[in-house]
């Protein structure tokens, strides 16, 4: 991907004095319509809801899903029919657009100037396919190092997805399989441990399977210093909660929701680079309210609405002008996490073609039965 999150930040701090664009919005078309969202659980609260409805008189549902998988699997059970709305990773959009899955946007109907222009220009590979936008960016986030500050063995300023195979660690670990992998994969490329670069993976089955044999050997040889395998958000926040872990690979919303709940838990970015991520709005094929997406979209480009994402999810808002609302906490959040040269070595996800995510799980599958 061709963004950094520099950029992002650079981006938001540029936009931060932008104010909300009123909404001129036809009431009577709006009234009686329905919105069916169908996201990552825990990123469309009441209150969103209910602001999008007093915004604009429509009124919206949500259900929640916890992996790409099964959002993939889902839309493919039903041929992109039952919801209006989905809000799937960059890298898997033209996965999407492969099985016929996803209309393109009318870009004539969202209101641009309310998204970060970095957002914009970073979600092209991905979010653009065969010269047709089908991703309206709406957050982004990392996936790194997260540690209890009593108990983890580490050294903050020299982080390492090594780190997490310590000794001292054994049976405190939380990693998510499949992408614990690639996390090892940095770890052992950084060494000059695997046969071809890493990305290499992501282009071709032959280097794929030379490096994730490598990688899956590896891992399973620390498999049992695991205290819980996460895959969704709730579960991962449950494996230091309730389940022993000091250290784990997770979401940065992880460590910043249990902060909020006064755990002492850190987050910061290998020296191999956190692994990046961009999600946005896209319509499935036989979505039923369009025009109702659109509404939402245009909503959600307002430095309120974004405001409120980012409160309810710990991620960040690429609505403009929305970091300059977010409470001091969230803002410290982000200085303590991140140095200048982590922002400057994200790890952006590749693209994930079906191909490579039916290898992607067949590893993920060796490694969890192992």
């Amino acid at each position: 991907m061709s963004i950094s999150r520099r950029q992002f930040v650079k981006g938001a701090a540029a936009v931060g004095a932008v104010a909300a664009t009123p909404f001129y919005i036809n009431k009577a078309m709006a009234a009686n319509k329905e919105l069916k969202i169908y996201a990552w659980a825990g990123y469309i609260t009441d209150e969103m809801l209910a602001d999008f409805k007093a915004k604009t008189g429509i009124n919206a549902t949500f259900t929640p899903y916890g992996t790409n998988d099964e959002l993939m699997n889902s839309l493919r059970a039903t041929d992109g029919t039952g919801f209006d709305i989905i809000m799937p990773t960059v890298d898997r959009v033209p996965g999407y657009v492969d099985f016929d899955l996803v209309q393109p946007l009318d870009t004539r109907r969202v209101k641009w100037d309310g998204c970060l222009d970095s957002a914009m220009s970073g979600s092209e590979v991905g979010g653009v396919v065969n010269g047709k936008r089908y991703f309206a960016p709406s957050d982004w986030g990392t996936e790194a190092i997260a540690y209890h500050k009593d108990y983890a063995s580490v050294d903050p300023k020299n982080l390492s997805y090594g780190d997490l195979w310590k000794p001292e660690h054994a049976g405190g670990v939380t990693v998510r399989g499949h992408s614990a992998l690639v996390g090892i994969g940095l770890w052992l490329e950084n060494m000059g441990k695997l046969p071809y670069p890493l990305l290499e993976s992501y282009k071709n089955e032959t280097a794929m399977r030379a490096n994730f044999d490598v990688i899956l050997k590896e891992a399973v040889k620390n498999k049992d210093m695991i205290a819980q395998f996460w895959s969704t958000e709730n579960e991962a926040q449950g494996a230091f909660r309730t389940n022993g872990a000091v250290i784990g690979q997770t979401w940065d919303s992880t460590a910043f929701k249990l902060g909020q709940e006064g755990e002492n838990i850190a987050y910061g970015a290998p020296k191999e680079g956190a692994l990046a991520w961009m999600e946005g709005f896209v319509i499935p094929k036989n979505a039923n309210n369009v025009d109702a997406v659109y509404e939402f979209i245009n909503w959600y480009y307002t430095p309120e609405a974004g405001t409120m994402f980012v409160k309810a999810t710990g991620y960040n808002s690429t609505s403009k002008g929305a970091a300059e609302l977010l409470p001091a906490e969230t803002k410290q959040f982000f200085l303590d996490s991140y140095s200048d040269q982590d922002l400057a070595n994200l790890w952006w996800w590749p693209i994930q073609e079906p191909w490579y995510v039916a290898l992607r799980n067949e590893y993920q599958d060796r490694y969890l039965s192992a």
